[in-house]
């Protein structure tokens, strides 16, 4: 019987733990504050999307704005992505920005400033 391999998240421990700190801190925010922090997160998601879109070699396009209950989904998404890129991709250097430190350092940025 051949060994079953264990599939890793590409996204580093100490990057998942700093998403899962801003999902959470954005669950409690009343409404009204989200949406007045909808643009800084749909800023950081485009950010991404558009580093992914430039690794993969494929024109960016515009993350929709669904709103801010879906927006920390789309974060969510996207930092995968950006890490699968990043661990995968043989251009590494075009994410060196979105290595797991400056990740981890504007999800935790993103974090403080939702208070």
């Amino acid at each position: 019987m051949a060994a079953r391999q264990t599939l890793r998240s590409p996204v580093p421990q100490e990057v998942a733990t700093e998403l899962q700190r801003v999902v959470q801190r954005w669950q409690q925010l009343p409404l009204d504050r989200a949406q007045s922090y909808s643009g800084r997160v749909r800023a950081l998601v485009q950010s991404l999307a558009d580093r992914v879109a430039e690794v993969a070699g494929i024109p960016a396009s515009a993350v929709p704005d669904c709103g801010p209950a879906t927006v920390m989904d789309q974060l969510t998404v996207l930092v995968y992505d950006t890490c699968a890129a990043d661990v995968t991709s043989a251009r590494t250097s075009t994410l060196a920005r979105t290595s797991a430190p400056a990740l981890g350092q504007d999800l935790a940025s993103l974090r403080r400033e939702l208070g």
